[in-house]
């Protein structure tokens, strides 16, 4: 994660210590001031959140025709208010789909298949896009002129698995056209297209987006006023709660004084809670919500003490001690390391005992196994850099997948999540299934991508480039192909039948989104200060206005 350069030593091992200076925190105490009145819930104000829902539901519950109802099930969901209606809109979809016949329309087509699998259906093909094919195998011009229609194709395009090519063809035909017309439609529609190419349905975090989709769906006059109100309402409410938990995480990392202890480390706890946010911002899941974003700090300064400070002896002392996992290992670590060690030992501590109290003490088992497992890819790592060692892509993507962090998170992710994790479910994830080797590929290549040129330890690029001859330009278009095909995976894991319930399997989709975020352009944790701290003031800072 860390994405800065050390200094080399001249016979090419790394020095003692390296020296580098992350950007402190840009929120300082702002979310220490997030006192009760500015995070309580009145009464009135719950009252009027629960009336507006029902009035929702009602419609939801309505024979209205399909194009509008798979309409508003559209905006419920990309206003960020689906996880009240759920069996609503299950039944609902089932009954489209059931009844619709008429697949001459692309945009209604396009719709009705997305929402499909977004809830992980795959009872409409995606041959039914041949419809819109010409006698040569071609998607039709005349497709330009609708707009709607060509948007609604894009971001179908998005949910394809592998062999899918009709899928990979839209996506290449609509993304370049919707592009060329940007310029020639309202603004309304150019608004559109510029947030959908920048950001895909599938790919946006559901909060994020609903706040941006409210000001487009606004301005739309054929909006549900109703909707669009309860939308707001119930953004304002999550965004309070959301404020109080961060306010009582900040009183935690104060307490602990790093920034003045172990001052080397990023200091990122308002981006730790966003990243634990965007895994599931749903209020039942306030415990997985502080957890996570506890173990995201303590992973965070590991990174830096692996990445960073630490000698090769001091990383061999850490890495023996968290394989141990216990109070008795402290004293063999120098004093900075042991102060990092409690803590986890203590954040750790914390999670049993919320285990104990929802009688699901099983996951720990888990928990503690995949932090030694991220611990030994990291000290690898530090060995590699240390011996001047450029591995294999094949040596380096075994330990890679690890020290990307993406098989902690999904374990820690469930953690606070009650009853709905099983033992079952830790273990199906310790053996790392195809969507989780998927998820952590996609982590860890584009960190790669994000950090060549900054980094030095060993990146996905350089292995690639000199096990092949290749280029930076080819090494980045392969790894680029790779991170494709990881999504396909994802989505087709997503698809019913499937191994494990969807809200757990979401959790998995949500990292993937996150990190989708975060590592497009440059290491947005890292270097917190432009996309990321915009991303936190929209969330958690600035309310919808009502």
């Amino acid at each position: 994660m860390a994405s800065e350069n050390p200094s080399i030593k001249n016979d090419g091992f790394v020095s003692a210590r390296r020296s580098v200076t992350f950007h402190p925190s840009i929120w300082g105490d702002h979310f220490l001031s997030y006192t009760s009145h500015l995070t309580q819930i009145h009464g009135h104000e719950q009252e009027e959140l629960e009336k507006q829902k029902e009035e929702v539901r009602k419609q939801l519950q309505t024979d209205d025709d399909s194009m509008k109802k798979l309409e508003l099930i559209d905006a419920i969901q990309r206003l960020g208010v689906a996880y009240h209606f759920t069996q609503e809109i299950e039944k609902s979809l089932k009954y489209i789909h059931d009844t619709y016949n008429d697949y001459n329309d692309l945009h209604t087509v396009a719709l009705l298949f997305r929402l499909l699998r977004q809830q992980g259906h795959n009872i409409i093909s995606s041959d039914v896009f041949n419809e819109f094919k010409d006698r040569d195998g071609k998607f039709k011009e005349s497709l330009i002129n609708n707009v709607q229609g060509m948007i609604s194709l894009y971001e179908a395009a998005h949910f394809g698995v592998n062999g899918e090519e009709i899928l990979d063809e839209a996506l290449e035909f609509s993304s370049t056209h919707l592009q060329s017309m940007v310029v020639h439609v309202s603004d309304s529609l150019a608004t559109q297209i510029n947030e959908a190419l920048k950001m895909p349905i599938h790919k946006s975090l559901t909060r994020l987006d609903a706040k941006i989709f409210m000001s487009m769906y606004q301005k739309d006059e054929s909006h549900n006023e109703t909707l669009l109100n309860f939308a707001k309402l119930d953004f304002n409410h999550l965004q309070k709660m959301h404020r109080e938990e961060l306010s009582e995480i900040t009183r935690w990392w104060k307490g602990l004084d790093f920034e003045n202890k172990l001052a080397f480390a990023r200091n990122r706890v308002a981006e730790s809670y966003f990243w634990a946010l965007a895994i599931h911002f749903e209020p039942q899941y306030h415990l997985a919500r502080r957890l996570l974003t506890k173990v995201i700090v303590m992973i965070s300064i590991i990174d830096d003490i692996y990445d960073v400070y630490g000698t090769i002896d001091d990383l061999q002392l850490f890495t023996n001690a968290v394989e141990r996992w216990g109070s008795s290992a402290i004293e063999t670590l120098p004093p900075y390391m042991k102060l990092c060690y409690q803590a986890l030992l203590d954040v750790y501590a914390e999670m049993e005992d919320e285990m104990k109290t929802l009688g699901t003490s099983y996951c720990m088992y888990y928990a503690q196994e995949e932090m030694k497992k991220l611990v030994k890819a990291y000290f690898q790592e530090a060995k590699w850099l240390y011996n001047n060692y450029i591995p294999t892509m094949e040596e380096y993507m075994m330990v890679g997948l690890v020290s990307s962090t993406y098989m902690v998170f999904p374990t820690i992710s469930l953690v606070g999540m009650g009853s709905l994790a099983t033992k079952e479910t830790f273990e199906w994830i310790s053996n790392e299934p195809l969507i989780i080797r998927a998820l952590s590929a996609i982590g860890r290549l584009m960190n790669d991508l994000v950090g060549y040129g900054f980094e030095t330890k060993s990146s996905a690029v350089e292995c690639y480039m000199k096990q092949n001859g290749a280029s930076k330009e080819e090494a980045f278009g392969e790894i680029q192909k790779t991170i494709k095909k990881a999504w396909k995976d994802i989505n087709q894991e997503f698809l019913h039948p499937t191994t494990m319930p969807i809200p757990v399997l979401l959790r998995i989709i949500n990292n993937a989104r996150m990190t989708d975020l975060v590592y497009t352009y440059e290491d947005e944790y890292t270097n917190s200060q432009k996309r990321m701290k915009e991303y936190i003031k929209t969330l958690l800072i600035e309310p919808v206005i009502i």
